[in-house]
């Protein structure tokens, strides 16, 4: 764990829960591409850094979930580096208790407000900055969270954050978090027909070719799809779903599960709804889905 591992002249990789993308540039300068998932992490990414004999120019982060920025605070304070983010993603990292509140729908209780939902918060420098590393292009990932996006450096590596998990993940827990599974699906197209050297995703091995990895995400989310469409061939309010969910895919239910599998459970809902394959209706004050057509 926290092995650094190249991939090309300029690129790097640190093996850890979430990869943690380098780019090195010139003798010394290093991007990193987001920071791991808390104080820990950035310690040691910071020795990598000083066994390596580079500087930490600035941290480019693919999105604000937890284990993507929460060494940011560390890294930021020890070194005096910008952090760059996009979007409503510069939010999230500046205000971090977003994220446990959009999760949950309102204040989030002591159970959700911890490091694996909620990181500290650093300072955000917007990518259309000035001081941008004007040599890496900037891709829009959308999907999984809010304007999640993934790095090209020159040499022709992909680091793709959280578009695409692995076999073992997807078989494991089903459900990988989504937020808008339309806009998913047209990332996974977009991935599939990229080209680079060397794609670097942050919770898959990394590869020279992809493809049937994507595919093997896009038919889980239709699969999820379909089994979500026959749970409510009866009217069922959301939490019967997602108990049913959780009872077929054999998950256990805690707070982080239940927040995180039932956030992408609504997304999912309001996908299905907005394309005519379920509808909603409000019943003796219950909010109950239903398959729109027979199955």
């Amino acid at each position: 764990m926290y092995e650094l591992i190249q991939v090309s002249e300029a690129c790097y990789y640190i093996n850890c829960p979430a990869k943690i993308g380098v780019y090195r540039t010139g003798k010394k300068g290093v991007y990193l591409i987001d920071s791991g998932n808390d104080k820990d992490a950035g310690r040691r990414v910071r020795q990598i850094l000083e066994k390596n004999g580079w500087e930490l120019l600035g941290i480019l982060n693919t999105h604000s979930n937890a284990d993507h920025i929460g060494g940011n605070r560390y890294l930021q304070g020890q070194t005096g580096c910008r952090v760059y983010a996009g979007g409503m993603e510069a939010a999230f990292t500046q205000y971090p208790v977003l994220e446990p509140s959009f999760l949950y729908g309102g204040y989030p209780c002591k159970d959700l407000r911890h490091k694996f939902l909620m990181a500290q918060e650093s300072r955000v420098t917007d990518f259309s900055h000035d001081s941008f590393p004007k040599e890496i292009e900037i891709l829009p990932l959308p999907g999984h969270f809010l304007d999640m996006s993934g790095f090209r450096t020159p040499d022709g590596v992909v680091f793709l954050a959280d578009c695409i998990s692995s076999k073992a993940s997807l078989d494991k827990y089903a459900i990988t978090f989504l937020y808008d599974v339309e806009a998913y699906l047209k990332t996974l197209d977009m991935v599939e027909e990229m080209e680079a050297d060397m794609f670097v995703p942050a919770h898959a091995d990394a590869a020279e070719d992809i493809r049937d990895l994507v595919c093997y995400n896009r038919d889980k989310v239709h699969e999820i799809a379909e089994k979500i469409c026959m749970i409510c061939k009866s009217p069922r309010t959301f939490e019967k779903i997602l108990q049913r969910l959780f009872q077929d895919y054999g998950l256990s239910m805690n707070f982080e599960q239940y927040v995180l599998v039932g956030s992408t459970v609504r997304s999912y809902l309001s996908w299905l709804k907005d394309t005519g394959k379920l509808s909603a209706v409000f019943k003796d004050c219950e909010l109950l889905w239903q398959t729109a057509f027979p199955l």
